[in-house]
């Protein structure tokens, strides 16, 4: 909270690179989006890239460490005037930053009403907050996670939050081996995304536990520190920044391997959908998913853009280091 709400005026202050290693290529769409938004909120903020999945017309999403709020206001375009969007974070400040904005942005989005709002509050417990079971479709945090002592709290959490098919899609920094009680303690590395984060491995063995499906990596790059200093203290650990997306498939719609089509359609991916490393689907051309794959699609916002048939591959999708 200190650090986020006092040390940190602007995101040039950070010591690491990071929280401003790039995601994947930003779409006209969301570039244009991103054009509406205040100046303010887009220089108080910290995340990591942009954490924008697709398909997201009228969707109830919720933001996990929002920040000032430059996420929820892109995501507040982009699920339109019927969507809405929440977001929560633990600095005092950054809430108000981003509540100061909602008046600004509902009218320079031309919305009647405001499809954004904002909690002062732990992901780690989204019940305090008075957010309730199964009442989101997608839920998405940029590089905070790692922030969080209790990661299996908050994926608990989001879990209890989506309603059935939801999706957790997110970015987070993830490190090469577990981390030594001098990195975990270090105050600026623990600010800077580093010293909190997750060995990836066990980022699978806590999703299944709490109930989703394996993570699917979207995307991954190496994190440089550049700080000699803070280089010598982490050592021989990499660390990456990597986007998963999680589902919450309901229980019994394994139905094993399955042919699927993309009838395209969705805003901005008309023609190619890249749902992760593994799966890329073009509009009208047959691929063969696992049976996982096929849960998800059938299960998920996605299923009305797909045309799913008997058949298919048993081929389960590898799980790499990301």
């Amino acid at each position: 909270q200190d650090y986020y709400g006092k040390e940190l005026q602007k995101s040039e202050d950070l010591k690491t690179n990071a929280c401003i290693t790039s995601a994947r290529p930003i779409s006209k769409l969301v570039r244009d989006a991103l054009e509406h938004i205040h100046e303010e909120v887009v220089a108080r903020y910290y995340g990591c890239g942009l954490v924008i999945p697709e398909c997201l017309t009228s969707c109830r999403i919720l933001d996990l460490g929002s920040g000032s709020g430059r996420d929820c206001y892109l995501l507040s375009q982009l699920v339109g005037e019927q969507g809405h969007v929440t977001g929560i974070d633990m600095t005092e400040g950054q809430v108000e930053v981003a509540k100061k904005h909602i008046a600004y942005h509902m009218d320079k989005f031309g919305y009647r009403k405001p499809n954004v709002e904002f909690f002062h509050g732990y992901m780690e417990k989204l019940g305090d907050a008075g957010l309730a079971d199964e009442s989101y479709d997608i839920v998405i945090s940029n590089c905070v996670i790692n922030l969080a002592p209790d990661k299996r709290a908050v994926l608990q959490e989001a879990f209890r939050v989506l309603k059935p098919g939801g999706e957790m899609y997110f970015s987070d920094v993830y490190a090469s081996q577990r981390l030594s009680e001098t990195i975990r303690k270090h105050r600026v590395l623990w600010g800077e995304c580093l010293a909190g984060a997750l060995y990836w491995r066990d980022l699978y063995s806590i999703a299944e536990e709490v109930g989703f499906s394996p993570p699917c990596l979207v995307t991954a790059s190496p994190i440089t520190i550049g700080d000699k200093e803070l280089e010598g203290i982490v050592g021989s650990c990499c660390f990456v920044s990597a986007t998963y997306r999680l589902f919450k498939v309901p229980a019994g719609s394994r139905a094993g391997p399955r042919r699927v089509t993309y009838n395209g359609g969705i805003v901005g991916h008309e023609r190619e959908l890249v749902f992760d490393v593994n799966f890329t689907f073009k509009e009208g051309e047959v691929v063969n998913v696992d049976a996982e794959m096929a849960a998800i699609l059938q299960s998920s916002r996605f299923a009305e853009k797909f045309l799913v048939q008997a058949g298919g591959a048993n081929a389960a999708a590898p799980q790499g280091c990301c």
